[in-house]
């Protein structure tokens, strides 16, 4: 695969899961601004500099437009002039996917193609106007079905791995960030002796769990117990969480070894594995069916052939052994040295 081909396929899985984390991460924070009692700035400041737009935003809303959560979600959702809004996450996901359409399976281009269409028609403004919940919700469906048509629907090589790389490191990093960001909040806060009240600062590390996934295999692990030290160490380093940076970063290390060219020995070891791991499954298959229980009838070889059994019923017989002498043998009989062994 070309270089180029490959550059559309990274930034396609990159565009694609940056549309999808955007759209949470507004969710989860304009479900915190309604039920926590922090003031919108605490609220929203995070959500900018997180998406690394606190300067462009100062400049194009203003230097308080922060505390205005209606404005930072209409400039991070269908503002054009911002590049990680909504809208041109997804234009830029849909152009990525058009120049390499001939590695894209067609029905990850329908889903991008129809988001795309949506968020630049006036039903997109309206929806987000009237429901944003509903609004940031139909986005982050819409590029996590296309997330997983890419995998069910692309042949398992290299454009589906340079996708994925793309997936990755942008998931890794919107984690790390979320995380890098409010940590320093807490920080900052505390510094300036106006910290968090225990039950405050419990609801804002949950909702940094919701916006990564992570709120159920939190507490499974953990049960209920939730403190800044376990839910950082949680994201950072759990290998189990597909979310979390440690899972991320070894898959995307695992990634070249899949997407590099094979040698011929390397393809003949598969190969043989393969073929190996084929026999075992047909001879366990066989062997848990019902008819390899039931007791097989005996081979020829096993099955005593006539002769025999009409010189085992001449021995045993009650008239022979009246008639035959001790120690002689009828004609036929098993035994032509010592008789069939069996006393008159």
């Amino acid at each position: 695969m070309i270089s180029r081909v490959a550059d559309h396929c990274f930034w396609f899985g990159r565009y694609l899961e940056r549309t999808e984390s955007t759209a949470r991460l507004l969710q989860v924070t304009a479900s915190l601004a309604l039920d926590s009692e922090l003031t919108p700035e605490q609220c929203w400041q995070p959500v900018v500099i997180t998406a690394g737009e606190q300067e462009r935003f100062a400049e194009l809303c203003g230097p308080f437009a922060a505390a205005d959560g209606d404005a930072v979600q209409r400039y991070l959702t269908l503002d054009e002039r911002v590049p990680v809004s909504l809208r041109s996450s997804i234009a830029a996901a849909r152009e990525n996917a058009r120049s390499s359409r001939d590695v894209i399976s067609l029905e990850a281009w329908e889903i991008v193609n129809e988001l795309h269409l949506y968020l630049m028609s006036p039903a997109a403004r309206e929806d987000f106007e009237e429901h944003p919940y509903g609004f940031y919700r139909r986005v982050r469906r819409e590029a996590q079905l296309c997330l997983g048509l890419l995998r069910a629907t692309m042949l398992h090589d290299t454009p589906l791995y340079f996708c994925w790389l793309g997936v990755l490191l942008e998931r890794v990093g919107q984690t790390a960030r979320i995380l890098d960001v409010q940590y320093h909040a807490f920080l900052a806060a505390e510094s300036a002796g106006r910290g968090a009240y225990p039950i405050v600062e419990v609801s804002l590390w949950l909702s940094l769990l919701r916006a990564c996934y992570g709120f159920e295999p939190f507490m499974k692990i953990h049960r209920g117990i939730v403190s800044a030290q376990s839910v950082a160490a949680f994201l950072i380093f759990e290998p189990r969480f597909p979310r979390g940076v440690r899972h991320g970063l070894r898959r995307v290390r695992d990634l070249p070894s899949r997407s590099g060219p094979r040698r011929p020995e390397r393809r003949f070891r598969e190969r043989t594995r393969a073929s190996r791991r084929w026999k075992s499954f047909v001879a366990r298959s066989r062997a848990s069916t019902p008819e390899a229980r039931r007791p097989r009838p005996p081979s020829a070889a096993a099955r005593p052939s006539s002769s025999s059994r009409r010189a085992e019923r001449t021995c045993s017989s009650p008239s022979s052994r009246s008639r035959r002498p001790r120690g002689s043998s009828p004609p036929g009989c098993c035994s032509t040295a010592r008789g069939c062994g069996r006393r008159p």
